[in-house]
């Protein structure tokens, strides 16, 4: 077994940009400030598994700084993701979410993201947890201005 954790943090942004949680369209809520489509939630996905397998972090696959990423969909970087890691002779056991923000409310996304999620990821939806938490008005994530997001994942091999 394997354990891997991953982070990520993006500000909303002022562009007309949409917000996508998990592969989730987020409607009636302002975009995330990145160069892909800016899915939080996925980045840090993706983390936990390179660093689970270890195969580096997202930056080294997808970097920021190569046009062939400029707004893509984090669904494909998943995806793309979980086939090296499965290259590499492991599954996923199970990925925990945590998305911490002050808006939106996530309650009412979380069984489509975790469906999404799941789907992306070719698992079983009780594989996967997502959770969503407020920072209680600390901090710039407390006041608004972000999101928030660490990952666990187990991989077995």
């Amino acid at each position: 077994m394997r354990i891997g954790f991953g982070y990520d943090s993006h500000v909303f942004t002022d562009a007309a940009k949409p917000l996508v949680l998990g592969g989730v369209l987020i409607p009636d809520s302002p975009g995330l400030k990145a160069h892909s489509d800016g899915d939080v939630l996925i980045h840090a996905v993706i983390d936990a598994l390179f660093g689970a397998a270890a195969l580096g972090d997202i930056g080294s696959h997808f970097p920021d700084t190569d046009a062939a990423w400029k707004d893509a969909d984090s669904a494909l970087l998943l995806e793309t993701a979980m086939a090296e890691v499965r290259a590499a002779g492991h599954q996923l056991g199970n990925l925990d979410v945590t998305v911490i923000c002050e808006r939106p409310r996530l309650r009412p996304h979380v069984e489509a993201i975790r469906a999404r999620l799941a789907r992306i990821l070719g698992v079983d939806v009780a594989q996967v947890s997502v959770k969503g938490k407020t920072n209680e008005k600390m901090d710039d994530v407390g006041a608004g201005k972000g999101i928030v997001v660490h990952a666990a994942v187990l991989l077995e091999s």
